[in-house]
């Protein structure tokens, strides 16, 4: 196949128009009719249609052209018309909403309502609607279908354009009888299938390739699979703009607790692009619970008492041993309370200054680590990296001849006065 897919452009709502068909059977020969005075103009279908790409309600839409609102919904869907309506929910679309959701196909609802379809799903969501069965697949939906699939569109992009689940969709592409474009020549249809089958349940790709194996299709290397399935759809990374409905149910999530099952699988967003939106709203410690999303055990007043005590201090192997964590579960709790790490802190200008002194004066790099509250072999790194190696022969050896047990400990003031105190003997035997 020299044809590869393509992305979706952000604001894309159908990839081809679709107009329904009327059902009228035998037609009986046509006999000439008196013209009805709330006949459709082609005036008023072109004012319809501007005031539709302009984002108006039905409402005004209704009022604009003198018609009731159940003949411009009428009208709407018959001109097959569609788009990503940025207005607020009212009262009477989430009334249609609860009362038709899971009785017709979600793209046909969406079209009535003048909505997307994944603004329909969150708004379903933050409802509280469920889905107790799937209902038929509509011809708008078949349509995309067919286009994307000849336009080798991600799969996955056609999921999330038309509101079904990923694995839903490669059931009726493979009922339809489609073959994406992506598909390579040494690809069946059964093998493709499959693939993108145990993908969407997040299996690995070397456990992908040897579970087709086992089943009896060709042996495929894991890298090579993995290329096929992102060209097919699964982890396509799609920057797809976040819309006003899926912000509220994100925020409903984190005030409520609620899952966001119905963000990663129904709308197609990842965990990452979920942190990162949750990020940008500012929700990051807002959530009802204190842990938030967290499925492991919650942290204590004491234990996070602990860990700022420790943290930088003690090894975070020996921290997570007695805390009886693991190590990474410590990392990313000391990241989540904004705890710095020893390796990790900047060096000041005074830091620099004590290491240059304690390099002339004699200082140990143990004592200038413990009077900085670092790792000695970040001090000694670091203490390279400005011209003051503690291991130089050249370095001046005059130095405390004292046990350090005796020794009044090192600080960052001592270390600084070193200069001054300094400067004063020389001070001293010049005026001797």
């Amino acid at each position: 196949m020299t044809q590869t897919s393509f992305d979706l452009d952000a604001d894309i709502v159908e990839l081809t128009p679709f107009i329904p068909e009327r059902d009228i059977g035998a037609t009986p020969p046509l006999v000439e009719l008196a013209f009805r005075a709330d006949a459709w103009i082609p005036d008023e279908i072109q004012r319809l249609r501007a005031a539709f790409a302009d984002d108006c309600t039905i409402d005004e839409i209704a009022i604009l052209l003198g018609r009731s609102r159940a003949g411009v919904a009428t009208r709407i869907h018959d001109l097959g018309l569609r788009r990503n309506s940025r207005r607020s929910w009212i009262a009477w679309e989430d009334e249609e909403l609860a009362r038709c959701y899971a009785q017709e196909p979600t793209a046909t609802l969406a079209a009535r309502l003048c909505r997307g379809v994944s603004a329909l799903y969150a708004r379903a969501q933050l409802l509280g609607l469920s889905e107790p069965g799937s209902p038929p697949y509509s011809g708008w939906e078949d349509a995309q279908l067919c286009v994307g699939y000849e336009k080798g569109v991600p799969v996955a992009q056609i999921a999330s354009l038309i509101g079904r689940p990923f694995a839903g969709v490669i059931s009726r592409a493979s009922a339809l009888g489609l073959r994406h474009a992506c598909q390579p020549d040494d690809w069946s249809d059964a093998e493709m299938t499959r693939a993108l089958a145990l993908a969407a349940t997040g299996t690995r790709y070397v456990a992908i390739a040897r579970a087709l194996a086992s089943e009896g299709f060709p042996a495929r290397n894991s890298r090579s699979l993995g290329q096929r399935l992102r060209k097919l759809g699964y982890g396509r990374g799609w920057g797809r703009p976040w819309i006003t409905e899926e912000d509220e149910l994100l925020r409903h999530a984190y005030t409520s607790g609620a899952s966001l099952t119905p963000l990663r699988e129904r709308l197609g967003r990842s965990p990452h692009s979920i942190r990162w939106r949750a990020e940008a709203l500012g929700l990051r410690g807002t959530h009802v619970r204190r842990d938030g999303f967290r499925q492991g055990p919650v942290w204590t007043v004491e234990e996070e008492a602990r860990l700022r005590a420790d943290y930088g201090k003690v090894p975070t192997r020996d921290i997570a041993k007695d805390l009886g964590r693991g190590v990474r579960a410590v990392l990313y709790h000391a990241n989540r309370l904004g705890l710095v790490h020893g390796f990790m802190r900047a060096f000041s200008a005074d830091e620099d200054s004590a290491i240059r002194n304690a390099w002339t004066h004699g200082v140990s790099m143990v004592d200038v680590a413990q009077a900085l509250g670092r790792d000695p072999a970040v001090i000694g790194k670091h203490a390279a990296r400005i011209g003051c190696r503690f291991n130089d022969p050249a370095r001046p050896s005059q130095g405390p001849t004292t046990p350090r047990a005796n020794r009044t400990p090192v600080t960052l003031q001592s270390l600084l006065a070193l200069n001054a105190a300094a400067a004063v003997d020389v001070d001293r035997s010049i005026a001797a």
